[in-house]
């Protein structure tokens, strides 16, 4: 449900959450988790007590997002997967419309036009993902003592990842352009939701276990994320 209160439109979400959260989602939007109880007169309260953060939150992802790359889908452009760029070549003919091999990524020429190379990588993000994030969540699940229901990769609209009430995750397939390091803390992260479903500091806490830099980690997700696209 989209909401204004004065100058500031945000998403309203009401669940069974027991506190109020404000996030700037990763297109810039801002959202209000809040518990189901909560009146319109105590959710203004908690946005105009977060004014100063959210304008300062919002001017900081209008900075990053400023050096968004756009990719065009020519000879020698570069394209990201696991935090490395390589070169974009296309062929005449192969069997697959797009495929990573000897350092290059080679697209179909006949899938040259935006539509047909966008789905083809995301198609190429997806398929790689499977058993990457797989492979990942087996070795992060049993350090953690978790065991996720199910995970998808999918179009999450504005967020890397997220974990529902019932214990499936989903994963954007923009994640398989960050580097390892990055991958492991999203899927750490999301995992750590199987335990504490708010960023409490009982969830930080779980998180440093594992990932004594996950500090570092989530910073780098926020500078170079817009990066991140095709």
């Amino acid at each position: 449900m989209t909401k204004t209160y004065k100058d500031i439109t945000y998403n309203l979400k009401r669940s069974s959450r027991k506190t109020a959260s404000i996030y700037i989602e990763r297109d810039g939007n801002v959202s209000v988790l809040v518990p189901e109880t909560l009146t319109d007169a105590e959710i203004n309260s908690i946005i105009e007590s977060k004014r100063k953060w959210i304008y300062t939150n919002i001017a900081e992802w209008e900075d990053l997002n400023a050096a968004k790359v756009n990719r065009e889908y020519v000879n020698g452009e570069s394209f990201l997967y696991l935090g490395r760029n390589y070169r974009l070549k296309l062929v005449h003919k192969q069997s697959t419309p797009l495929v990573l091999k000897n350092g290059y990524f080679y697209l179909c020429s006949d899938k040259s036009t935006s539509a047909k190379a966008n789905n083809a990588f995301k198609a190429f993000y997806k398929e790689k993902g499977k058993d990457k994030i797989a492979e990942r969540i087996h070795f992060y699940k049993g350090r953690l003592g978790v065991n996720p229901n199910s995970f998808s990769i999918i179009e999450l609209k504005n967020r890397w990842a997220s974990c529902s009430h019932k214990g499936n995750l989903n994963f954007h397939w923009k994640v398989m352009m960050t580097p390892m390091k990055i991958l492991d803390y999203i899927v750490v992260h999301e995992l750590a939701h199987l335990l504490h479903p708010n960023h409490t500091v009982a969830f930080w806490n779980e998180i440093d276990k594992l990932l004594p830099d996950y500090q570092e980690r989530k910073q780098w997700l926020r500078v170079n994320g817009a990066g991140m696209d095709i």
